[in-house]
């Protein structure tokens, strides 16, 4: 090394942020500073969330992406500290503005040598690209490229000369050669056939065709095991949310595939990465497109010695050449599922493929790659002069297979919940209330607010303030404007709650139902039940007090239901309320009478149709058949509901609600159309109730097939769930989403997703094989 290289600056992504540029630079940097003690090295990351990360004491200087000023104000930064070599790592999208642009007001202001890695070149570009691309190769003393597919593109394509391109390739971490098994005892694997793919989860992975070949794989091979390793990709996960991931396990459970696709859902570390690279029988890399000039994660896996299958993207097509690897077309899961099987099946030929891969990929190491970095840094640092002034612009699972592996994969991995997103909510909401529709997402003042929903609002301000560790003033804030609402809605003359108000505070003027006022009912009580805010609970009690005894006069079976809820929720704070529990046993006793007179042997329901928040008569029998002990009720509680999810599935096994076109009146055919959030939210519920009551995880796994329907799991296989807004459509149609996101939909939504967040917390013990054959026989009463 010349010894007049004393300093480097690194510019790039670096980590804790989780990507694959920021593990490169990162990587790079630690080689470097390993290889060379002498050298001081320092990063200058580019920062994309306001909050910023946690680096390390390696970042000196960090700029904002969008804001240009701070591009122009790195570059005095490191004019000022004058490293002998500014190693930049290049691609379009991590720089503010069309196509990175920004980047340009950065390196035109630097008085020292740039040695620029080259990590995307497209083949058509635009000509704002090729003309930023032309530029930092003008201003770069030399670029770094990884293939010699990237040598053939920058020098054709972008006229960029041979003499300023290098290629290096890209870095791996230094392993021994070890065998499979090594690591697959450590985690419960040793009889398996481990697949695996792993980098940070974005659509163009491909990762659903290997899922759609395993069924054909594991015809041949059923001890296959397929891991998909690492979180999705962030800025996804801000824009999308787990849309792609959670879509990717209902195509598992589609496919009946599930319990060999296993997901690791975070960002791993490198020594746990070597573990599970060497763990693998087989790596794949399905991606979807040629365009691929490098892959961080096939050069991590082809130099650690994996046997490897992949599709024919730039980078895999050099390294997988002459026998190194096996090369299958783009989105064709049956040549996938044939190379797979013919691997796993030829144990030698598995072995020579690795060995191949492994003497090949020596040169590919850290320290080497760091080796020729410094070298380069070197001879650019001796020829360095000013090419461009600095103004001059350019010329431009479960099962028998995921039983085994819990300490290895969580169940949250495995069965994943949406991140909670409470954006809609806020926006649907005013300081009089929540707004009721939506005209698309926008809150339609024509149909102002009603009591239905403020009290359903109310119920999930409860639920999440339960959950929380600590007291949220946000919370608070929401539910005093809810139960203010449900305040202003009684009307003392009649002892009933009014149920829609006008945008201008009038009451609509025509009598409330009994379900709306059963609703308000259940809200309240939950609200004394559950919350901690003295205020709110003495609001709530006079209320309370004042509107229970009128439901004994009603004749609605959902106001009933409604308010045993209501009543259940109550006396869990306030067990010694003869009043009170008196209600529940009439209501109770009515219920289930309405339920006797009705149910047949192919009926057994509460009347001669379906119509609406149906499951919410079961989930009451349920509740009151375990408070009182009587297991009549309690038997009849559930085989209704049994029957009630059986008649909601479809031949496909997903959850297909009963539709509002119409009621549903026995012996005529099922309406599968609208479908709406709120069957599923209610099906949830009494879903999980069951499982609470019975401890039968037959139906926590019927809560989930229930919750899936909003993410997909439904008859048109379309996301209900709205992770850019937080909200929720209005139902499915015929041939299409409802695309207004109401509050009722909405509501319903996150009102299951709390329940199962708080039910999946408390599921604390794997389920054993054998009580998964158990679960399966759905049978009656308290039997299931």
């Amino acid at each position: 090394m010349n010894n007049s290289i004393l300093n480097i600056a690194f510019i790039g992504n670096y980590l804790p942020r989780q990507c694959g540029i920021a593990t490169f630079t990162t990587s790079l940097c630690e080689a470097v500073s390993a290889a060379h003690p002498g050298l001081s090295c320092f990063a200058v990351p580019i920062t994309d969330i306001s909050e910023g990360y946690e680096y390390s004491s390696r970042v000196r200087f960090e700029i904002e992406e969008k804001n240009l000023d701070s591009y122009r104000q790195a570059a005095d930064f490191l004019n000022s500290n004058n490293p002998d070599i500014v190693c930049l790592q290049h691609e379009y999208g991590i720089f503010g503005g069309e196509d990175g642009i920004f980047i340009l007001s950065l390196i035109r202001k630097l008085r020292m040598p740039i040695v620029t890695t080259l990590h995307t070149i497209t083949q058509n570009p635009t000509g704002k690209q090729r003309r930023i691309l032309a530029e930092i190769a003008e201003r770069s003393s030399f670029v770094v490229v990884m293939t010699e597919k990237a040598v053939e593109l920058i020098s054709t394509v972008y006229a960029v000369p041979l003499s300023k391109i290098r290629l290096i390739p890209h870095g791996i971490p230094e392993m021994p050669f070890i065998d499979p098994s090594f690591y697959k005892a450590q985690y419960d694997m040793a009889d398996k056939t481990v697949l695996l793919t792993f980098g940070l989860l974005s659509p163009n992975k491909g990762i659903e065709q290997v899922i759609r070949a395993l069924p054909e794989i594991i015809k041949t091979r059923p001890e296959t095991v397929y891991i998909v390793l690492g979180a999705t990709h962030p800025g996804l996960v801000r824009h999308e949310g787990e849309t792609y991931r959670l879509w990717l396990q209902q195509l598992a459970a589609d496919l009946h595939v599930e319990k060999h696709v296993l997901f690791r859902n975070r960002f791993v570390a490198p020594d746990e990465l070597k573990e599970f690279l060497v763990m693998a029988d087989i790596y794949i890399t399905p991606y979807l497109y040629e365009e691929q000039i490098t892959s961080g994660t096939l050069a991590y896996s082809f130099g650690i010695g994996n046997a490897i299958i992949s599709t024919p993207y730039w980078h895999a097509a050099e390294l997988l050449a002459d026998g190194r690897g096996i090369l299958v077309p783009f989105r064709d899961p049956a040549a996938i599922a044939k190379a797979v099987i013919h691997l796993a099946s030829n144990e030698g030929e598995r072995n020579t493929m690795r060995k191949n891969a492994f003497l090949s990929g020596r040169e590919m190491t850290w320290p080497t790659v760091a080796r020729k970095y410094v070298d380069l840094f070197t001879e650019a640092r001796l020829t360095y002069h000013s090419v461009l002034s600095p103004d001059q612009s350019a010329r431009s699972m479960r099962g028998p297979v995921g039983a085994r592996l819990g300490s290895l994969f969580s169940a949250e991995e495995q069965n994943e919940l949406p991140r909670l997103k409470l954006d809609h909510i806020k926006r649907l909401t005013d300081d009089t209330g929540m707004f009721q529709h939506a005209v698309y997402t926008l809150p339609n003042y024509n149909e102002g607010y009603c009591s239905d929903d403020n009290a359903r609002a109310l119920i999930l301000m409860v639920l999440l303030a339960a959950q929380a560790e600590k007291a949220d003033p946000e919370l608070d804030r929401l539910a005093g404007i809810y139960l203010r609402l449900l305040h202003f809605a009684f009307d003392e003359s009649s002892g009933r709650f009014r149920n829609f108000l006008k945008y201008d505070r009038t009451w609509v003027d025509e009598a409330a139902s009994e379900d709306s006022h059963g609703r308000v009912v259940w809200a309240l009580g939950t609200c004394l039940g559950r919350y901690a805010n003295p205020g709110y609970q003495g609001a709530a009690a006079t209320l309370f007090e004042t509107g229970l005894p009128v439901v004994t006069r009603f004749s609605s079976p959902r106001a009933w239901a409604f308010s045993i809820i209501a009543i259940h929720e109550y006396l869990r704070r306030f067990p010694g309320d003869r009043l009170v529990d008196g209600i529940r046993e009439e209501l109770s006793l009515r219920l289930f009478a309405l339920y006797q007179a009705a149910e047949t042997t192919d009926w057994p329901w509460f009347e001669t149709y379906l119509s609406y928040d149906n499951a919410k008569l079961s989930h009451a029998l349920i509740l009151s058949g375990n408070d009182t002990g009587n297991q009549a009720m309690l038997d009849a509680g559930l085989r209704s509901l049994t029957w009630l999810m059986e008649t909601q599935t479809s031949p496909q096994g997903h959850f297909r609600p009963v539709g509002s076109d119409r009621v549903y009146n026995k012996g005529e055919p099922m309406p599968l159309y609208d479908q709406q959030p709120l069957e599923a939210n209610s099906a949830v519920s009494a879903c999980l109730e069951a499982y609470r009551v019975t401890g039968d995880l037959f139906w926590h796994r019927e809560a989930h097939r229930a919750f899936r329907w909003y993410l997909g799991g439904n008859d048109l296989s379309l996301f209900v769930f709205d992770a850019a807004t937080g909200g929720c459509h209005d139902g499915l149609h015929v041939d299409r989403i409802n695309q207004n996101e109401g509050a009722e939909s909405t509501l319903a939504f996150h009102i299951s997703l709390s329940e199962m967040k708080e039910a999946d917390k408390n599921l604390l013990l794997e389920e054993p094989p054998e009580a998964q054959a158990a679960g399966a026989e759905k049978g009656a009463g308290g039997t299931l």
